[in-house]
């Protein structure tokens, strides 16, 4: 027993990792048995301050899984070493320790509840599902890799999240995945049968449900008008982009693959998030070089989708920024401006700095190119331009949000235009992509993802990346693509986060099921 406690610790930071590692781009479903790992671990913890155990392998396994997770992080302050080169490894150490807190927490919780016998893997994902949503939440939030979002987007059991939810498919997982450790626990016999029994239909419900989905529709949809869309990635670094004299060649880059010719010329041309290492207002204004060549670059009748920064007066003598969202259009010889989406969640440290005045006098500054800190816009609300069916912005971060506009009107597509360059060549550009296709998934709407360096793609209503239509990684290039048609609205896009409470109250059931046998002596 004595050399038991000794691996716990370990053990559980192992558990994390194999959990982190069912996400892309590794893809190990197995990984996800970690789970049951942990609830073993907390089941067993030895010693007079079991509370304080169960936090600290809480904690650790959450170390294992954020820091296999968010390791990207460190790219950011690795563009401009001189200046955030020497915050990386505490963004790094930071952002892993930070987010295990939240696991540290569930699995105290679980602990302090002691569930009995067969009710142990329902109370499990109660718990740490409902810390998943409190990290989603609390503060900013900070979504990144669900547990949920552990299945490939697309793939059968991730359609779940069509009627549940990202959240509520947390719940389902965590339910599945840890109950094989009731094997290993001393339960009765009958009891471990019948659970396992029951994991065994819903796992199997989880992926016929998910491919009869996927059967219903096994092709896009598209409307007889659908527009053609050409996304454009020019595959700059990030480290070259920002660099003054660049300027013309990134404005050149994207402008000659936007008129690269095509056997049907694109309707609406979109280009990524801060597409241009300048602000918006500078390069269109009247007499600028750029602003005759960038309408001369937009036929009569198309659109042009762009990401850029914008500036406006603050009354004060200042300037309020914005990450933003620009629709143009072409109208005769003008390119006018036709709608703005202005970023409404903002990521603290890359677009504000929390605290701002302290953390200036730290030495802190926001991975912003902008004198001062980004402002947010309004909620949510779909874009509406002429030339195109009505769109939601996500811009990069605003992805990660289970639901982010549902509660506004319905758009025809999701448009997510997001900097990956931030992530560089690592895992990064890869999760995000999975966890922006789930927003896909929830809304049964198709979604456009429009990246500086990949990756970009067209994905339909069901998570699916269309054939063809994908730039990995370093690729430099364009996708021409028709628009395709929503799905029906989805079960999750009418209720929300409903039926995610009703998982959540479902494992408040079970535990007080499984006190009340306790009280009465009964057996496990």
């Amino acid at each position: 027993m004595r050399r038991a406690r000794g691996y716990a610790p370990a053990t559980a930071l192992l558990a994390g990792l194999a959990a982190g590692l069912a996400h892309p781009p590794f893809g190990l479903i197995l990984g996800l048995l970690g789970y049951a790992v942990l609830l073993l671990r907390l089941e067993t913890i030895q010693g007079e301050r079991p509370l304080r155990s169960a936090f600290g392998l809480g904690w650790l396994a959450g170390l294992g899984y954020f820091g296999l997770s968010t390791w990207w992080i460190a790219e950011p302050f690795l563009v401009e070493p001189e200046i955030h080169g020497w915050m990386a490894p505490f963004a790094v150490v930071l952002m892993g320790g930070g987010l295990a807190l939240f696991w540290g927490a569930a699995g105290l919780a679980y602990r302090a509840l002691r569930p009995r016998s067969a009710w142990k893997p329902l109370v499990f994902a109660g718990v740490f599902a409902a810390a998943e949503w409190l990290r989603g939440h609390i503060l900013t939030g900070f979504p990144w890799n669900l547990v949920g979002e552990s299945w490939r987007a697309g793939s059968p059991p991730s359609q779940a999240a069509a009627l549940v939810g990202a959240y509520g498919l947390t719940w389902i997982t965590l339910a599945l995945a840890s109950a094989p450790a009731l094997l290993m626990l001393p339960v009765r016999r009958l009891a471990q049968a019948g659970v396992m029994v029951a994991t065994g239909i819903a796992l199997t419900a989880l992926y016929a449900g998910g491919a009869g989905r996927l059967a219903a529709a096994p092709r896009p949809l598209y409307a007889p008008d659908a527009p053609v869309l050409r996304i454009v990635q020019a595959n700059i670094d990030q480290k070259e982009k920002w660099k003054p004299e660049n300027l013309g060649l990134v404005f050149d880059a994207y402008l000659g693959l936007s008129v690269r010719p095509a056997a049907r010329a694109p309707d609406v041309v979109i280009w990524p998030e801060g597409a241009l290492p300048a602000v918006i207002d500078d390069l269109i204004a009247p007499g600028s070089p750029y602003a005759t060549r960038l309408r001369d670059a937009v036929r009569p009748g198309q659109s042009l989708l762009m990401g850029a920064n914008r500036a406006e007066p603050d009354g004060q003598g200042g300037y309020r920024y914005f990450n933003t969202l620009v629709a143009f259009r072409r109208e005769d010889m003008a390119l006018r401006v036709t709608g703005v989406y202005d970023k409404h969640r903002l990521v603290p440290f890359g677009e504000f700095l929390p605290l701002g005045d302290l953390a200036g006098k730290l030495g802190i500054r926001a991975l912003v190119h902008m004198p001062e800190d980004f402002t947010p816009g309004p909620p949510p609300r779909p874009l509406t331009s002429a030339g195109m069916p009505p769109l939601q912005a996500l811009i990069c971060y605003e992805a990660l949000f289970p639901g982010f506009g549902r509660n506004g009107a319905r758009p025809a597509w999701l448009l997510n235009v997001s900097n990956d360059a931030w992530f560089g060549r690592t895992s990064g550009p890869w999760q995000h992509l999975n966890i922006a296709s789930y927003r896909a998934i929830e809304q049964g709407l198709p979604m456009v993802r429009a990246t500086p360096t990949g990756v970009s793609a067209v994905i339909d209503p069901q998570g699916r990346i269309l054939p063809g239509k994908r730039l990995g990684l370093g690729e430099f290039g364009v996708i021409d693509a028709r628009l395709p048609s929503p799905a029906a609205p989805t079960p999750y896009s009418r209720w929300g986060e409903g039926p995610f409470a009703g998982l959540l109250l479902l494992s408040a059931g079970a535990w007080i099921a499984g006190r009340r046998r306790r009280q009465r002596g009964e057996p496990g």
